[in-house]
């Protein structure tokens, strides 16, 4: 099998992709390396509706916080290669930090209102770094289509709040959470969970699978769906970072579920920040939907 081509700097990625995006659409998965089947059910979703699919490698130091894993974070990059490739991409763009941040560096974007809520509440910061990389990313990629992964719902909304607002012509592409046998979101960051603390990790989705089914029954009470959660999780021995219920449209909390919401969770299982989501629509019926 012929190597993906590999490139380093924004301009050769530039000028390589240009006979290419002749040919037909591009589609892109920005990633932070260190794939998983998530990553690759992205990749083989974009393999199927472009002609070609480039795959960035990228650990973004601008959305860890200070005391974050940023120089724990796994960084595999021919391991990520080869995945990519069987998953069907046909590039792979591996940027360093100079490409993406040259100094001196005064230059970030912000998203208002959707940033401070759920996991913005405890990372300060961390969406103004996604925000402006994922911006960077697009600009130098310049994709028909992106596509990002459902488990990381507040992102896909920031992403597509700045793309309309700052009048991009991607479009943002939501794909379902790959999970484990057990019902575990996949993460990279699981690679850093102990025996035990894998073990109790599921009770996470347990949770939210046990909100949706008293929703289904007529809760609509939001405050009785986040104790119900928050108590199955800490029953699990997870200590909750927050347990939230709000709107999909602005994420504000809401009191009563109906429309588009979102029921989001992160978690420590020992030292490791876990996330996990589901986004429904509350009409005549509960239907499970992509945010």
């Amino acid at each position: 099998m012929t190597a993906l081509p590999l490139y380093r700097s924004p301009d050769e990625l530039r000028a390589a992709l240009a006979p290419l995006r002749a040919r037909g659409d591009l589609g892109f998965v920005p990633t932070m390396g260190a794939l998983h089947e998530g990553h690759l059910s992205l990749i083989r979703a974009s393999a199927a509706q472009s002609e070609t699919t480039v795959v960035s490698v990228f650990v973004n130091p601008t959305q860890f916080g200070p005391s974050e894993d940023f120089d724990a974070y796994p960084r595999m990059l021919q391991d990520d290669i080869a995945a990519a490739q069987s998953a069907g991409a046909d590039v792979i763009f591996a940027p360093d930090k100079a490409g993406i941040y040259p100094e001196p560096y005064r230059t970030y974007i912000e998203v208002e209102g959707i940033t401070g809520t759920l996991c913005g509440r405890s990372r300060e910061g961390h969406f103004r770094g996604v925000a402006t990389v994922v911006w960077k990313l697009l600009q130098i990629v310049d994709p028909d289509r992106a596509f990002f992964g459902a488990k990381d719902a507040q992102q896909v909304r920031v992403i597509r709040q700045m793309v309309r607002d700052l009048l991009g012509r991607w479009e943002i592409v939501a794909c379902p959470t790959v999970r484990e046998a057990d019902g575990l979101a996949m993460s990279s960051r699981n690679a850093y969970l102990s025996k035990k603390e894998r073990a109790r990790a599921p009770a996470i989705q347990e949770a939210l699978g046990d909100a949706i089914a008293r929703i289904e029954k007529g809760e609509r009470h939001a405050g009785r769906i986040r104790v119900g959660i928050m108590e199955r999780i800490e029953a699990a021995s997870l200590r909750p970072d927050y347990v939230d219920v709000v709107s999909l449209d602005d994420l504000a909390p809401v009191h009563e579920t109906q429309g588009d919401i979102l029921i989001a969770v992160a978690a420590f299982a020992g030292a490791t920040r876990l996330i996990d989501n589901v986004c429904i629509h509350i009409g005549d019926q509960v239907e499970e939907r992509l945010p």
